[in-house]
């Protein structure tokens, strides 16, 4: 039942998907205004591209938390996206779908990228009975995302803070009305079986 509850939900076209991220105004400002991540970003370390406006949300608190007071819509190419989901490891280890704990740990240390399903999240930012995907981004994964597959990057601070107003003052249609128009994803390619949403 778990498994048809994982979707990948996605404001996309035929050609590209939005993800979110929250940073420092440091990163998130510069790289809105180049239309790229600046040179301060770190391309060596692991970051996590959230595909869910609402679950971003709830990682950043609206963008009132400290170092992620910026967010993020990045828009990436469905060739990037879709590159990092062939080349992703579950981020924890599951019985049943790896042969043991050993052989996850090693397809771990030399994926790319890590897949993490998460309970979705509703406009008070409460967890919701299914999942939707977090994608980490790691190495050749961070790199290429930083400077091949991102196509814009746009800052929603002013958007998340208006549908939090919204969502305090108990106007939750209004709230609803404003949220980015997320639909299920279908990749192209037919993903690894222990991948599939």
């Amino acid at each position: 039942m778990e498994e048809t509850q994982r979707r990948i939900r996605a404001v996309h076209t035929t050609s590209t998907i939005t993800v979110y991220q929250a940073y420092s105004p440091e990163i998130g400002l510069p790289a809105v205004r180049e239309g790229r991540f600046p040179t301060a970003w770190k391309r060596d370390r692991m970051t996590w591209i959230k595909p869910s406006f609402l679950w971003m949300m709830y990682r950043c608190g609206w963008g009132a938390k400290a170092g992620q007071e910026t967010v993020l819509a990045v828009e990436i190419t469905r060739d990037g996206f879709e590159w990092a989901l062939r080349h992703a490891c579950l981020s924890s280890y599951v019985r049943g779908v790896h042969p043991d704990r050993a052989t996850w740990q090693r397809q771990l240390k030399h994926a790319p990228t890590r897949i993490q399903w998460d309970p979705e999240r509703d406009l008070h930012l409460q967890a919701l009975p299914y999942r939707s995907l977090q994608l980490g981004l790691a190495g050749e994964a961070a790199r290429r995302y930083a400077d091949e597959w991102t196509v814009s990057i746009s800052d929603v601070t002013p958007l998340a803070r208006e549908i939090r107003t919204l969502v305090g003052n108990g106007d939750l249609d209004s709230a609803a009305r404003l949220l980015p128009q997320e639909l299920p994803y279908l990749p192209a390619d037919e993903l690894p079986a222990h991948l599939r949403p």
